[in-house]
C-alpha cells in the first residue's frame, strides 16, 4: 500500500482525456426515431414547405380583384362555383373575376385565385352566390410556396441535438431517414465483495451498492443507448475478464485506489493504458482513466459521491462527446451566495454541494458538506454543486457563485 506519487490538475486530466475521445461513426435512423438524436450530417429540403400556395383560413379563394370596393353597404356578387378541401385536389373551372370557391384551411389555391376571402367576411346571397362585405388584396391568408422553407435550405446542422420540433420540421420537407451519431454502449464494472445488490437488506459487513443506481441513470441522461451492468469480486482475473468485453465506453466503480484490493488501475494498465491515475481535487482524489484500444475506460472510486463527482468531471463529457453531445456540464446553473466562508487550498478542486433558499429575486447558497466522500446523502440534502477551481483559495462569506442544480437540465 502506497500513496499517489502526485495528482494531476482536473484541467489537464480532461484535456488529455477529450483529445483522445471522438463522436462515434453516424448510423442511419428513421425521422420518427430522430428526436433528441444527434444529426451527424447537415439535413437540406427536398421540397418547399408548403410547396403550393395554400388557404390559412376557411372561406372562399377569389380572384382578389373581385372584392375591390366591397363593403358591408356596397357588397359584390360572386359565383360559387366549386369547393376544395385539405387534402383534396381541386377539379373544377379556372377561378376568373367574380367567382369564388368554398376552401377550407390548409387547402391548395384552386388555378386564378389569389387570395382568400374568409367567411367571416361573406354574407349569403342567391342560390350559387355570396356576398363580398370586405375587399381583400392579392395574397391574403393564403401561404406562398416556400413560406416555411425553401427547397433546398438547410433544415439541420451536422452536430445539432435534434428538438421534437426539429423532428418535425426534418419530416416536413420529405425526409425520411437521418444520419445521426451512434449513441455509446456502457458497461459499468461494480467490483467489492462487500456489495450487495440494490434492493437487498444490508447485513454483517455487506453494504448495498448505490452507484449502479446513479450511474445508470447518469448514462442514460448523457445519451447511452444500452447500459450494462456487471458485479464483480476483488478478484484481478475477474476483473480483467470483464474489463476485455467490447463496448464504447467502461465504468470500474470500486477499487481505483493504491490499496492491496485496488486492482482495477494495475488491470488496466496491463490492458491498455492507465493514462491519469490520482487527480488533485476532492473528492475523487482516487479517480482516473485510461484507454484499452481506443476505448475509454474511468476508475471510480467506490465512495458514492466521490463516484458521483468522478463521473460528472470525467466519465460524464467522454460519454457525451462519443455521442456527438456537448461536453459542458448538463445541469442548468443559477448564481448564488455563499452564506458562509469557504475554504480550498491552491492547486486542488473541490465540489462543495450547497443548498439553495431564495433570497428576493436571487438565491442563497449554504454549503453542506465539502468533506465526507461516503455520505450519499448529502447530495439529496442539497440542491447542487459549486466547484471550487485549482487557482482559487475558496470564497468569502457573501461571494456570488455558480450553483449546477442536480435536479435541473440546461
Amino acid at each position: 500500500m502506497c500513496g499517489f506519487a502526485e495528482r494531476v490538475p482536473v484541467a489537464t486530466a480532461l484535456e488529455r482525456l477529450l483529445a483522445r475521445v471522438a463522436p462515434l461513426a453516424p448510423e442511419s435512423v428513421p425521422v420518427t426515431e430522430a428526436a433528441d438524436r444527434v444529426a451527424a450530417v447537415e439535413v437540406r429540403a427536398r421540397i418547399a414547405v408548403p410547396h403550393f400556395p395554400r388557404a390559412m383560413m376557411d372561406g372562399y379563394a377569389v380572384a382578389a380583384a373581385s372584392t375591390t370596393s366591397a363593403s358591408e353597404t356596397r357588397p359584390r356578387s360572386l359565383s360559387v362555383i366549386g369547393e376544395v378541401r385539405a387534402g383534396h385536389a381541386y377539379d373544377g373551372s379556372l377561378v376568373r373575376p367574380g367567382d369564388a370557391v368554398r376552401i377550407t384551411t390548409g387547402a391548395a389555391l384552386p388555378p386564378g385565385a389569389d387570395a382568400v376571402l374568409m367567411a367571416e367576411l361573406t354574407d349569403p346571397g342567391r342560390d350559387g352566390e355570396v356576398q363580398a362585405v370586405a375587399a381583400v388584396p392579392p395574397g391574403k391568408h393564403v401561404a406562398p410556396v416556400g413560406e416555411d422553407v425553401d427547397e433546398g435550405a438547410v433544415v439541420l446542422h451536422a452536430g445539432r441535438r435534434l428538438r421534437p420540433q426539429d423532428a418535425g420540421v426534418v419530416a416536413s420537407v420529405g425526409v425520411g431517414a437521418v444520419a445521426v451519431v451512434r449513441r455509446p454502449r456502457v458497461r459499468i464494472l461494480i467490483t467489492g465483495d462487500e456489495l450487495l445488490a440494490p434492493g437487498a437488506m444490508p447485513e454483517g459487513p455487506r453494504v448495498v451498492d448505490s452507484n449502479s443506481l446513479v450511474l445508470h441513470a447518469l448514462c442514460r441522461r448523457d445519451g447511452a443507448a444500452a447500459v450494462e451492468i456487471v458485479r464483480l469480486p476483488d478478484d484481478p482475473r475477474a476483473i480483467e475478464t470483464a474489463m476485455r468485453e467490447p463496448a464504447d465506453l467502461t465504468l470500474v466503480t470500486g477499487g481505483s485506489s493504491v490499496g492491496p484490493e485496488d486492482h482495477a488501475p494495475r488491470v488496466l494498465a496491463a490492458l491498455g493504458e492507465l493514462t491519469v491515475h490520482g487527480v488533485a481535487m476532492r473528492p475523487s482524489g482516487p479517480a482516473g482513466f485510461g484507454f484499452i484500444g481506443p476505448r475509454p475506460v474511468f476508475l471510480l472510486p467506490g465512495n458514492p459521491v466521490s463516484c458521483l463527482c468522478a463521473y460528472a468531471f470525467f466519465a460524464g463529457p467522454a460519454l457525451r462527446r462519443l455521442g456527438g453531445r456537448s461536453v459542458a456540464w448538463p445541469e442548468r446553473s443559477v448564481r448564488a451566495r455563499l452564506t458562509r466562508k469557504v475554504s480550498s487550498p491552491l492547486g486542488r478542486t473541490d465540489y462543495l454541494r450547497v443548498r439553495l433558499t431564495p433570497d428576493g429575486d436571487g438565491w442563497n447558497a449554504h454549503p453542506v458538506m465539502l468533506s465526507g466522500a461516503s455520505i450519499l446523502s448529502s447530495t439529496t440534502e442539497a440542491d447542487g454543486a459549486v466547484i471550487v477551481d485549482e487557482g482559487s483559495e475558496g470564497h468569502a462569506e457573501g461571494d456570488e457563485v455558480l450553483v449546477y442544480r442536480y435536479d435541473e437540465a440546461s
